[in-house]
């Protein structure tokens, strides 16, 4: 399964649109436009058709982890203690 089959399929059983994405892909810091969505989703024999890179998947997911729980809590430093 390709990167993109992995974007279309979650795309399709999160309900997102273009712009949920866009929304996700920036909780990572990650910015992508429109256009570069929609070349991701097209066809394989499509003219315009575009691979899927690692990074964008990678970033989105992550992104979609901060969107559906929030983001993650700081870690407090523990002191230690002195001689």
């Amino acid at each position: 399964m390709s990167n993109n089959d992995v974007m279309k399929k979650l795309r399709v059983a999160l309900s997102l649109r273009d712009d949920d994405i866009i929304e996700i892909l920036k909780l990572a810091n990650f910015r992508t436009t429109k256009t570069e969505l929609s070349a991701i989703f097209r066809a394989d024999d499509h003219p315009n058709f575009q691979p899927c890179k690692d990074q964008l998947l990678r970033n989105f997911l992550n992104g979609l982890v901060i969107y559906k729980r929030g983001p993650m809590p700081k870690k407090e430093k523990k002191e230690e203690p002195k001689d």
